[in-house]
């Protein structure tokens, strides 16, 4: 790592490949639908109170010259000022920009709003609330306390949600728009990596939380067992982890190995077990000229002289030219595909 340097990938580039064919539009208060597939470098910054007009932008997905004009004609917002004359929003300015937003999706005429406090815009926005709007206001309801750093925030937002609907349903229609539009913040220093961590680390375990739920009580259907791991190098997990969670739930023996495994270290699970599906996530590792000589030394070492399989996820999976691999390794493209077939 250089010095001074924060290089990672955003976890949302994880999911996004394998999901991509059923996820549609859900998030109607910013249309963030940008594809990004290389490593992103960003310096890491001090954690934000404040924003500039051009991360409302980022955030709300109304461009700076109507936020300016809407604060200039209607005194929509009220923005510190620099001594440079440079505008500066709160978090306040940004909850009520973000609920703004939403109304307007909806047909409120901005002349209207302007004209209501914070507290009727609230009521407003609970007033139109339909499964379409709720996912909306909750995805702004996520990225306030991701922004704020507000953990009860984000509980109190994630169980109402799930009083409503499946873990599965939250994460395929919640979580992953959410960490999509994470990623596009990323690429304009909107948030920091602290940003990130915060609310990976509060989806990751609640993903862990459903998981145990049904390992307490898990008989499994059949003699096949799915050991999930990421090469070595590899730590981009929360796709690999979800998985993990919809094999268990439906009742298969699945072991999750993590993050960074070597190849030889998945020799003494093929002691352990006869009928082995490994799965894998290719995101960053190995890299491009390596990939073909790591499917060729796993097929050597981990598939040799058994029935075993290994199925590869992830976005350098797309790169794979299906009919050169060996019969016992696949390259899945679909998820729900694969969900489906268990």
């Amino acid at each position: 790592m250089l010095q001074g340097v924060w290089v990672r990938i955003p976890l949302w580039s994880l999911l996004k490949f394998t999901f991509t064919r059923f996820y549609n539009k859900y998030c109607k208060v910013a249309n963030f639908y940008v594809i990004l597939f290389k490593l992103l470098t960003i310096k890491m910054n001090n954690i934000k109170s404040t924003f500039s007009i051009k991360d409302l932008e980022n955030l709300s997905g109304i461009k700076a010259h109507t936020i300016r004009i809407w604060e200039k004609r209607y005194d929509l917002l009220e923005p510190m000022r620099t001594d440079t004359n440079i505008r500066l929003y709160d978090l306040k300015n940004l909850q009520k920009l973000l609920n703004v937003v939403l109304l307007t999706n909806f047909g409120y005429k901005i002349s209207k709003i302007s004209k209501l406090n914070q507290t009727e815009i609230e009521k407003f926005v609970v007033k139109i609330q339909t499964d379409k709007t709720v996912n909306n206001h909750v995805i702004s309801s996520f990225k306030m306390a991701m922004l704020n750093f507000d953990q009860p925030l984000f509980v109190k937002t994630y169980n109402e949600l799930l009083s409503q609907k499946s873990f599965s349903a939250v994460f395929f229609e919640t979580f992953i728009p959410l960490l999509e539009e994470i990623g596009v913040l990323w690429t304009t220093n909107t948030i920091t990596p602290a940003h990130e961590h915060f609310i990976s680390h509060l989806i990751k375990q609640k993903i862990l939380i459903e998981i145990e739920k049904y390992q307490i009580k898990q008989n499994s259907v059949s003699d096949q067992t799915y050991i999930l791991y990421l090469p070595f190098n590899e730590i981009h997990d929360l796709g690999l982890l979800f998985l993990h969670h919809e094999i268990v739930t439906k009742g298969h023996h699945s072991i999750y190995l993590g993050r960074s495994l070597p190849i030889e270290n998945l020799l003494e699970l093929n002691n352990h077990f006869k009928k082995i599906t490994y799965i894998t996530y290719l995101t960053v590792e190995p890299n491009e000229s390596e990939i073909e000589n790591y499917i060729q030394v796993f097929k050597n070492t981990i598939l040799k002289d058994n029935s075993n399989e290994l199925f590869i996820f992830g976005r350098k999976a797309q790169t794979l030219d299906k009919t050169a691999l060996p019969k016992n390794i696949k390259s899945i493209e679909n998820i729900k595909d694969f969900l489906f077939t268990l």
